[in-house]
């Protein structure tokens, strides 16, 4: 049956150099109340960056009239769409440093569109970056090179429709260019959910998610893009694939393999169809202290190993609890919540927290309710839950007020197996510390959560923060990212378990795939983009 119009819309002005909207970073003075917590940082922050103060070159070239309709050169445009919004972006916006900026920004409306984009800018040598919500925090949607004549930014976000939706199968085609709440807001009003809410759920698309592989806020069970494909529409220079629409297959390598995870290096992700669910009306929470971490992981080592699958299994290190408020007095925190769209979750909440506090662990109040359906992603619970969810919430524009303070503020995460785990985390936190310092002469914070779990390992997620030297946060965070990559590879665990590669974790990531793969990979890059102007220097050179 054909879908309806959205007809999503918000009057907010989103920024062009920060994270999510403009309304919503903090003052001048809450950068100064945080910059007061960590010695070094400046006495006052740095302006907010004008993108009348850039320096935008006059585009280097011009589109034909069959696709100036389709395409803008307004400073302002450009500038959004010059880099993500990393650490490494923001600070360099807020130094009046964003890089190449792109020469053009094209808002195709339909595959042919895309197509006829594409094959233009291949006759110019125009390297082309697909764009979505530009959420990317890996450097994944910026042109960083000097040989190709011009950039295009080719921002997909007018492709938001959901096409069609069988409700038999419980299944939707849908545009790529659809971010999180324009997607679901045109699911729900069929009772369905897609199920998948990353943190930038507001600023992402679904084609982000797909091109990235991303992970959603579901700590166990499906909650990489991945398990919810059922058939990818790529274009690509090359021509436009799209693959059978199936439960599932084993007729040899999957076709949509090739792309999930390809990052706009091999084709231009058009639409999809997803598997979608019943939204949940059963839901229950409580949080959990430990007073030893080592107990703790053994708690969500066992919790994972069960057959309970909780939609979320979040272990906050002692800092970390602190700092989202979700603890005061040096506990780890976990954080468990249980949803379903059929039963009541009581009973396996309680499992849960029997098997916690057989590890040491002291349960809060669990807090449940049924036929309710809360804000995508909320879990009810205890003063801890929802303290820690406002937390995770806010936390991306609290590093951005930092940054302001001349803080170098990052994230970082992976997954390794249990066995690792233990001494994988402790490594991270001893040498990323000792780089850090080195690198500042400051102390530096390093805590740690895990972000999802699986019954052979877990997800640990890292946040750095020390004070920067005025004009060296980049080579800063450069070094400092440069001692974290090298404690993963040691250690076997993954350079990325959810935020794709893009260009800053390529280092990791030729360390990581095998070669036959990589000469595979290099292969289908030319066979798809002889040209080479997709995302050039993603994934492959």
């Amino acid at each position: 049956m054909p879908a309806s119009p959205s007809g999503h819309g918000t009057s907010r002005t989103r920024s062009w150099w920060g994270w999510g909207y403009v309304d919503s970073h903090p003052d001048d003075a809450e950068c100064v109340a945080m910059g007061a917590l960590l010695p070094g940082a400046l006495a006052r922050p740095l302006p907010i960056p004008r993108v009348a103060d850039l320096a935008i070159a006059r585009p280097g070239v011009t589109p034909p009239s069959s696709l100036a309709h389709l395409v803008t050169t307004d400073p302002e445009v450009r500038a959004a769409h010059a880099m993500g919004k990393a650490y490494r972006d923001i600070i360099r916006a807020l130094r009046g440093r964003p890089g190449r900026v792109p020469d053009l920004v094209a808002h195709p409306t339909d595959d042919r569109e895309v197509a006829d984009l594409l094959d233009w800018a291949g006759g110019q040598g125009v390297a082309v970056i697909p764009f979505g919500g530009g959420s990317s925090v890996v450097g994944g949607v910026e042109y960083r090179g000097d040989t190709h004549r011009a950039v295009l930014s080719l921002d997909l976000t007018s492709m938001d429709r959901v096409l069609e939706i069988d409700t038999v199968s419980r299944s939707a085609r849908i545009q790529a260019g659809a971010l999180g709440p324009v997607l679901e807001e045109q699911v729900r009003p069929h009772g369905l959910t897609l199920r998948h809410f990353p943190q930038s759920f507001e600023f992402s698309t679904l084609g982000g998610w797909l091109a990235t592989r991303a992970g959603g806020h579901y700590a166990t069970g499906r909650t990489h893009i991945d398990d919810f494909v059922q058939s990818l529409r790529v274009v690509t220079p090359a021509g436009s694939s799209t693959s059978l629409r199936l439960p599932a297959s084993g007729a040899g390598p999957s076709p949509d393999r090739l792309f999930l995870g390809s990052e706009g290096a091999l084709g231009v992700i058009t639409e999809a169809w997803m598997r979608l669910q019943e939204r949940p009306r059963h839901k229950a929470s409580a949080s959990v202290a430990f007073a030893d971490f080592a107990g703790a992981l053994e708690a969500v080592r066992v919790i994972a190993q069960s057959d309970l699958s909780p939609a979320n299994c979040r272990l906050l290190d002692p800092g970390e609890a602190m700092l989202s408020g979700a603890s005061r007095d040096g506990a780890s925190v976990l954080v468990l919540g249980f949803e379903s769209a059929t039963g009541r979750v009581d009973d396996r909440l309680a499992s849960a927290l029997e098997l916690a506090r057989a590890h040491g662990g002291r349960a809060g109040a669990p807090t449940a309710n049924a036929d309710t359906a809360p804000a995508e992603g909320d879990v009810p619970g205890d003063a801890a839950v929802s303290a820690w969810r406002s937390a995770f919430l806010r936390m991306p524009y609290l590093r951005d007020g930092l940054a302001r303070m001349g803080a170098v503020v990052d994230t970082f995460e992976t997954a390794a197996t249990w066995d690792r785990i233990p001494a994988l985390i402790d490594a991270v936190r001893t040498e990323v510390g000792s780089a850090a310092l080195k690198a500042t002469g400051h102390p530096a914070t390093v805590n740690c959560r895990l972000t999802h779990v699986y019954p052979d390992g877990a997800a640990p997620y890292f946040t750095v923060a020390v004070a920067g030297r005025p004009g060296e946060e980049v080579r800063v965070w450069d070094d400092i990212k440069a001692v974290a990559s090298d404690v993963l590879h040691r250690h076997r665990a993954t350079i990325t378990h959810h935020h794709a590669v893009g260009r800053d974790h390529r280092p990791g990531y030729d360390l990581q795939r095998p070669e036959p793969f990589a000469l595979a990979l290099r292969a289908a890059k030319d066979a798809l983009d002889p040209r080479h102007i997709l995302n050039p220097g993603v994934l492959i050179d």
